[in-house]
């Protein structure tokens, strides 16, 4: 008998497609993952990288001012960028993020007309819960989503056979 596996929530759904994105940064001081979604469908997604054609901090090392690394572009601000060049709208969309944005990114989520705001873990110290506030963002803590993928194969390789 195949176990039957409960559907994740389109919040945890997205947010577990913003950790997967999150693998791909370079910067090992923090990985982080943004799905922008409007209407449950992706806009763009973003994660800590370096400027296109720079060095990757994991493979020359962090440049660190005022105790931020200022070689990389943090994911928000990449998810932002991609439907920037793309020329997504950005208005009235959800950011899913697997950290709260720090204080920069907050500001540019708000001017880009972003109004929901929903992740699983804090930051450091940031004026991104004012700035949501003042703006009328909403901002959602769950749970961190279970960082395990279930596929059954089993089912559709018996489903083949028949």
């Amino acid at each position: 008998m195949t176990e039957i596996v409960n559907r994740p929530s389109w919040e945890e759904y997205f947010l577990k497609v913003a950790m997967l994105v999150s693998e791909r940064a370079t910067c090992p001081r923090m990985h982080c993952g943004c799905v922008l979604v409007r209407d449950k469908r992706i806009l763009s997604t973003g994660y800590n990288g370096s400027i296109p054609g720079d060095d990757h901090c994991e493979d020359v090392g962090c440049r660190v001012v005022d105790n931020h690394c200022i070689r990389t572009i943090h994911a928000e601000m990449n998810a932002l960028l991609q439907c920037s060049i793309h020329g997504v709208s950005t208005a009235g969309a959800t950011a899913y993020v697997t950290n709260m944005p720090c204080t920069n990114c907050a500001k540019s989520l708000i001017a880009a007309g972003i109004k929901e705001i929903v992740i699983f873990s804090d930051y450091h110290d940031t004026l991104a819960e004012d700035f949501f506030k003042i703006a009328q963002v909403e901002l959602k803590r769950i749970n961190q989503p279970d960082n395990i993928i279930e596929y059954d194969l089993g089912n559709y390789s018996s489903a083949k056979k028949k």
